[in-house]
């Protein structure tokens, strides 16, 4: 394990903002190969297990030069800066490819990948998507299995219940050290602004999982809570694959906003749900992938008995959000067909719903700024009307 004299925060956002150096290191330290991932339900635990480091591939901050060449452009700004870190060289510190979700924008992307990396392993193993068919569970379990094997494979190694489980025991920590500060910042104490908790979650999809959660120990025993304020209070939703870039989070807050809650990838999403320690690692990371459905539904998944607008309405009811901002990822098909039915069920309980539309290049953040101020203001008109006595 690395040693820095760096801020644990520090720590945890050079390799947010670099993934392909922190990899490049990790590399040359331990002898060891990573693999690139994709979102949004990659089983990371079996390639931990597996002596591999996972990382999820994420957007960097480079212009889109040979991606809008390879891609089409009605494709999200995610999958074709994903082709073009391909076609530039910037994956090539990843000796392997591996994804388990059929989003078909991404499908595009891992297929220019594929062609650009020929030479290297890439594995595409579909997770079901039809959450509670009678033949779910079976399918589901027939796909973790194959990574298990396809990982074995490519390691050169075997990954026995034991390794899995202890990996799985990792994960877990790791989440649950995450979910401790989003409920701090859930009950509108936290010390932390939504920027730093979206970079200790986006580190942890780079970063060596026992080195990460030593650093989430120090901020956990350092976090304490910060007095309530008169900001707004904010739930972020949507953005399923790659993270809302920071300065939009910080415009929220410069706005006179405090995010409470969100449901966010690069966020609760992600850190949701842990797998059981005991019994069957592969029925675990079963379990795990069906019970995240329930804990966040996803639109990209079809179930029959949860909703992802009702998930929200009791999420703004848990956290005490006063406003929704949606943050819709242009091109995002699963959440375009979603909104109507957020829309209207917000709507129905008066809760105020503001859309924001992000892209790779080009967002205009100081109109979204006068968008987001004056939802703000009428927020903090509503609160005065709520307090004024009636005769």
């Amino acid at each position: 394990m690395e040693h820095t004299a760096v801020s644990p925060l520090a720590a945890m956002s050079r390799a947010a903002e670099d993934p392909t150096g922190y990899v490049e290191q990790w590399k040359a330290r331990t002898g060891g190969r990573a693999i690139a991932a994709f979102p949004m339900n990659f089983p990371a635990e079996i390639a931990h297990a597996a002596g591999l480091l996972p990382v999820i591939v994420q957007e960097d901050r480079n212009p889109i030069t040979l991606g809008n060449n390879l891609l089409s452009e009605f494709n999200c700004g995610y999958s074709r800066n994903l082709a073009d870190q391909a076609a530039t060289g910037r994956l090539d510190a990843y000796d392997g490819f591996f994804m388990a979700d059929h989003c078909i924008q991404l499908i595009g992307a891992a297929d220019v990948i594929r062609e650009l990396t020929a030479g290297r392993r890439f594995y595409f193993g579909q997770l079901i998507s039809s959450m509670n068919d009678p033949w779910t569970t079976d399918q589901a379990r027939l796909t973790m299995t194959d990574f298990v094997d396809e990982l074995s494979s490519f390691a050169g190694v075997q990954i026995t219940d034991e390794r899995l489980r202890e990996s799985i025991k990792t994960y877990n920590r790791g989440r649950r050290l995450l979910r401790a500060l989003y409920e701090q910042r859930r009950s509108g104490d936290s010390r932390f602004t939504s920027g730093e908790l979206q970079t200790m979650v986006k580190s942890s999809m780079v970063m060596q999982r026992e080195e990460h959660n030593a650093l989430l120990e120090e901020l956990v025993a350092q976090s304490s809570a910060a007095p309530r304020d008169d900001r707004v209070r904010v739930h972020l939703s949507g953005h399923f694959c790659h993270a809302p870039k920071p300065e939009l989070l910080e415009l929220i807050e410069e706005s006179g906003g405090i995010v409470v809650d969100d449901d966010l990838f690069h966020g609760a999403r992600y850190i949701s749900t842990d797998a059981d320690e005991s019994g069957s690692p592969v029925d675990a990371l079963v379990g795990q992938y069906l019970d995240r459905n329930v804990n966040i539904p996803c639109p990209t998944r079809a179930q029959s008995d949860v909703d992802w607008d009702t998930y929200l309405l009791n999420a703004v009811h848990s956290s005490g959000a006063e406003v929704v901002i949606s943050l819709l990822v242009k091109y995002c098909e699963p959440h375009m067909l979603y909104l109507p039915e957020l829309r209207k069920a917000l709507e129905a309980k008066g809760i105020p719903h503001l859309l924001l539309e992000t892209e790779h290049e080009g967002m205009p953040l100081e109109t979204m700024r006068t968008r987001i101020e004056a939802m703000f203001e009428q927020a903090k008109r509503s609160r005065t009307l709520t307090r004024v006595p009636t005769a």
